[in-house]
């Protein structure tokens, strides 16, 4: 951090400060004539660095000689000079941005005695602000002054810069407008502080205004307002607003959504905003132990500052800020966990007396994030305990943006970023991806990049940077390899409709577009935001390839099958437990299409006996009904081969409308066949006649068959249209697929 020089480093000889009284203005002083080496450009300002060690402003005064320069005795001590020394001096140019945010302060008096004195915090904060305002202080730095009669040396402990995270530069910066001053003071030193709760009042952050972009938070605007107001906003007022409100200061905090969504991010920079003592981080597993009674030790440790803090200081106590990640590991429901130990039970009661006890603490702001709300113990989610309770959920399509923004800044700066890269577009193809997930679109990007630079033969060969360019392809690559967690399943709906779809008559693009009405209706209406259908007919008859085509065709970023051929061999309360889960994160995204696919499976439906899953059949009719949370829509699609089953079980009368999706009747083949173009003009005719009333996955397993010719190896001429299916030959196969 230390500043740029604008002249070779000088030798002067030190004096005495020409008058007692400039001691206390913490100014070097020179002749008239020294002056202009040391001017700092653009400005009336004129700075230098002493010794190699801090920085003090200068002033002409006639009593100096050329060559000489006046410090006063607690300078020349910390330069460790003595009158009539030579010392090295050099012109001190600041750096951009480098006003103080918090400067640390620590009082004794010179005259060390038995004398005690009420230092009020606020009036000397003014008032120093005032007398050394564009003054460089130095971490370590001593300064004397007078205050109200009495003579004081404050110690420079902390200095930090805005907007700037402490490094292992030399800590200094230049006093503004705006620097907060905190004061500390030894108690054998006969100084009582009073009010320093008062002068941090309206700075408990150490910045002036929030960028969220600048801390790497995107997206979380809105959240981030609601943490604030809920959580800091009583503490920015003065002590004696908030106790003639008869308020308290809220304790806690919960973050909570989806993995990789930015909440310990979000909780991270909270720490790192606020002023005062840097925030504890403790993982939830880090606080479990297998000796009895060190877990809860623990616990009580994390709390073991803030309290000798407000013991010592009440509420001039410092704020402490205490962060838990994955607090559902340490705090689950009591009574949930049977290992026999009640570990779990005393940590949740632990912690609960520590937050909100008997003898609860006012200087503490506990913070905890978790994937599974659920899981906690409700005690602790009551007001009082951990009472905010923020969804950080999956970003907006702007949110998405400022996301990517932020993940590619440095590569634009650095012309990396080609120019075809188009952030917005990205923004919009990447619907419920998190901010995490982004993060890995953009490193997976890079990879790509990096790759065309690199020869595999020579992995040696040096890299031409200048080269190095990622491009829109590059992040289109990487859009096919990160997928999200929660988005489309787009690969399961397209294996769903493997022959794509063809026009099927009439009945068929009926039932479509009563779909897609259905889907609109989701979209737009205020009063639907759930909607369900079911798609009924004949095994092959389309229905699971229409619903797929539905959920593509719907552009909503949520869209899931839920098959029994995901489920096989699980027991029934583990396919209940998965079919929620699918439901529990469409709820996540403001848009979601669940499809169920043959339902009878999913219930393990035997028509022998008949038998089936009640167990399943509940859930189902639970989650049919069960509206999406305030802001979500969501539709569901069913489909069943045996519609009378369900009705018999309730699952019709759960579900909006029913369509039946019919077998294909002699001119609904024909415009399939024409489409297919596999048959010979005279053909078509008597074709279509044997296809009547045939289910269209058999029609195409019938077409497939009769492709391969009578000595196989014909069907890719047949495709491409070189070569036409022997009429019959396909009579031969259809005897086969009635037979059987």
């Amino acid at each position: 951090m230390a500043g740029w020089f604008g002249s070779a480093p000088e030798t002067m000889i030190v004096t005495n400060t020409p008058a007692a009284d400039l001691a206390f203005t913490n100014l070097a002083y020179c002749s008239g004539s020294d002056l202009h080496n040391f001017a700092v450009p653009g400005t009336k300002l004129f700075m230098a660095l002493i010794a190699d060690s801090f920085v003090l402003s200068l002033s002409p005064h006639e009593n100096i000689r050329p060559g000489h320069i006046a410090l006063n005795l607690i300078q020349r001590r910390h330069a460790r000079v003595s009158t009539g020394d030579s010392i090295s001096v050099s012109r001190f140019i600041p750096p951009d941005n480098f006003n103080l945010a918090l400067l640390t302060l620590e009082l004794e008096f010179v005259k060390k005695g038995t004398k005690n004195e009420k230092v009020d915090a606020v009036l000397l904060a003014n008032q120093l602000r005032k007398r050394y305002i564009n003054q460089v202080m130095t971490t370590g730095q001593r300064v004397s002054f007078e205050y109200h009669g009495n003579n004081y040396i404050f110690t420079v402990n902390q200095a930090v810069v805005e907007g700037r995270e402490k490094s292992n530069d030399v800590e200094r910066g230049m006093v503004s407008g705006d620097t907060y001053f905190i004061f500390e003071a030894a108690n054998s030193s006969g100084i009582k502080i009073v009010n320093q709760r008062e002068a941090a009042s309206s700075n408990i952050f150490r910045h002036k205004e929030f960028n969220l972009l600048s801390l790497g938070i995107g997206g979380l605007s809105a959240e981030f307002a609601d943490i604030f107001r809920r959580a800091f906003a009583s503490r920015v007022f003065p002590p004696h607003v908030t106790s003639k409100l008869g308020i308290k200061h809220v304790k806690g905090m919960l973050l909570y959504g989806p993995p990789g969504t930015g909440k310990t991010l979000m909780a991270r920079q909270i720490g790192k905003m606020l002023n005062g003592r840097e925030p504890k981080i403790v993982n939830g597993p880090e606080v479990l132990s297998k000796f009895v009674g060190e877990t809860e030790k623990n616990v009580r440790d994390l709390f073991a500052d803030a309290e000798n803090d407000q013991r010592t200081h009440g509420d001039q106590s410092d704020l402490h800020v205490i962060i838990f990640d994955e607090i559902d590991a340490i705090c689950k429901s009591r009574g949930s966990t049977r290992d026999g130990t009640g570990v779990h039970d005393s940590i949740v009661n632990q912690l609960l007396t520590k937050i909100d006890g008997v003898e609860s603490l006012n200087n503490v702001l506990l913070i905890g994030m978790t994937n599974r709300k659920d899981l906690l113990d409700e005690a602790l989610l009551r007001p009082g305990r951990l009472e905010v309770q923020v969804e950080i959920s999956l970003p907006d399509e702007n949110g998405r943006l400022q996301i990517l923004q932020i993940h590619t800044n440095k590569m634009k700066e650095n012309s990396f970023l080609a120019p075809d890269v188009n952030l917005q577009e990205l923004a919009a193809r990447t619907k419920n991806y998190s901010g995490a997930e982004l993060e890995g679109v953009v490193k997976s990007a890079v990879s790509f990049a990096l790759n065309r630079q690199l020869s595999m033969d020579d992995l040696t060969k040096p890299v031409d940077e200048e080269n190095i360019k990622v491009t829109m392809d590059d992040f289109l690559h990487a859009l096919q390899e990160i997928v999200p967690a929660f988005g489309a399943s787009t690969d399961d709906l397209e294996r769903c409709r493997l022959n794509g779809m063809v026009e099927c008559g009439n009945r068929h693009d009926h039932i479509y577009q009563r779909a897609r009405l259905l889907v609109e209706q989701v979209k737009v209406s205020k009063g639907s935001p759930l909607v369900t259908c079911l798609l009924e007919g004949p095994s092959g008859s389309g229905k699971t390839a229409l619903a797929a085509t539905v959920g593509i065709d719907s552009d909503f970023p949520y869209v899931k099958i839920v098959s029994a051929e995901s489920m096989i061999g699980l027991h029934e309360s583990t396919k209940c437990a998965k079919i929620v889960k699918v439901f529990e994160d469409a709820y996540k995204s403001p848009l979601s299409i669940i499809i169920l696919d043959d339902i009878e499976r999913l219930l393990e439906y035997v028509a022998i006996g008949p038998r089936f899953s009640n167990l399943i059949s509940q859930t189902l009719l639970v989650l049919l009904k069960r509206l999406p949370p305030k802001g979500k829509k969501l539709m569901v699609i069913g489909t069943t081969s045996v519609v009378g089953f369900l009705d018999s079980i309730g699952i019709c009368d759960a579900l909006s409308v029913t369509y039946n999706v019919p077998t294909l009747k002699a001119e609904d083949a024909k415009k399939v066949l024409r489409q297919l173009n596999v048959f010979a003009e005279e053909d078509v005719d008597a074709a279509c006649e044997a296809l009547d009333d045939m289910p269209i996955k058999k029609l195409y397993m019938l077409i497939e068959m009769a492709a391969q010719g009578e000595q196989g190896g014909a069907a890719e001429a047949i495709y491409s249209g070189k070569q036409k299916i022997n009429i019959a030959h396909f009579y031969d196969c259809l005897q086969d697929v009635v037979r059987y």
